[in-house]
C-alpha cells in the first residue's frame, strides 16, 4: 500500500468508534473469554503501560506497522513479539506520555515524529498484572531507527498489505500460562507468530484500519 494513500486516508479513523473487547476476543479461544472476563472484574492494583501501534514508510514508500521482538529474560513476555512501548512512570503525565517515551528509548523515534491518531481499547494482562493503553500513531517520513539493545532483539517492520491480509491469522497449537497445547488464534507476520495481547490489540487495529482503507 502507497504510504501517501494511507496518509489521506488514516485521519478518517479519528471519528469511528473502538471495536472494543469484541475485537480482543477474536484472538483467544472460546474457552478463555469467560476467564479473561472474570480477571477483569477480580483486577486489583494492576500495573499501567502505554504502547504505541507505530505506522510509517519504507521500502519504495510502501505504508509499514512496526513491532519488536523482545529480548530473552526472566518474564512472561520474554522473546514476544510486541508494539513498542512498557511501564508508566512516575514522571510520565499520562499513558500517552509513557508510550511515546518507550518508543523513542526502545526504537529511537523522538515524540515530536509521531503524530497520534487513535487512543485505542485498553487490555489487562492478567499473567503480569499489567493494564495496557495503545495509541495509534504516524511518523509521515521514515525513521533513523536505533533499537535499545538491552531490551529489543530485532525490529519486526510489517508490511501494511500483510497485516491486513486475513489470510495472515490462523490457528496455532502453544502452550501458554492458562493451558498446554491449546489452539490460539494469531497473527503470522514477517514469519512470527503473534499471539495474545499484541494479537488482541492488533485486531482492533485492523478492524478500524479496514474501514477506512
Amino acid at each position: 500500500m502507497d504510504f501517501d494513500f494511507f496518509a489521506q486516508r488514516i485521519p478518517k479513523i479519528k471519528n469511528l468508534p473502538l471495536p472494543g473487547e469484541v475485537s480482543h476476543y477474536k484472538m483467544i479461544p472460546d474457552f478463555r473469554q469467560e476467564e479473561l472476563k472474570a480477571h477483569y472484574s477480580a483486577k486489583k492494583n494492576a500495573k499501567q503501560a502505554g504502547v504505541m501501534a507505530l505506522c510509517y514508510p519504507e521500502a519504495g514508500h510502501l505504508a509499514h506497522l512496526l513491532l519488536i521482538l523482545r529480548k530473552t529474560y526472566k518474564g512472561v513476555h520474554s522473546n514476544q513479539v510486541a508494539f513498542p512501548g512498557g511501564k508508566a512512570e512516575s514522571e510520565d503525565n499520562g499513558l500517552l506520555a509513557t508510550a511515546l517515551r518507550e518508543t523513542e528509548e526502545e526504537v529511537g523515534v523522538s515524540p515530536q515524529q509521531i503524530e497520534i491518531f487513535k487512543e485505542l481499547t485498553p487490555i489487562y494482562i492478567p499473567p503480569s498484572n499489567f493494564e495496557v493503553q495503545p495509541f495509534l500513531g504516524v511518523c509521515h517520513t521514515q525513521p533513523d531507527f536505533k533499537i535499545q539493545e538491552e531490551e529489543v532483539a530485532a525490529l519486526v517492520k510489517v508490511r501494511l498489505t500483510e497485516f491486513l491480509d486475513d489470510a495472515n491469522v490462523f490457528e496455532e497449537t502453544l502452550s501458554t500460562s492458562y493451558a498446554k497445547n491449546v489452539a490460539v488464534p494469531a497473527f503470522r507476520l514477517n514469519g512470527h507468530t503473534v499471539w495474545g495481547a499484541t494479537a488482541m490489540m492488533l485486531s482492533e487495529v485492523k478492524e478500524l484500519m479496514k474501514q477506512v482503507l
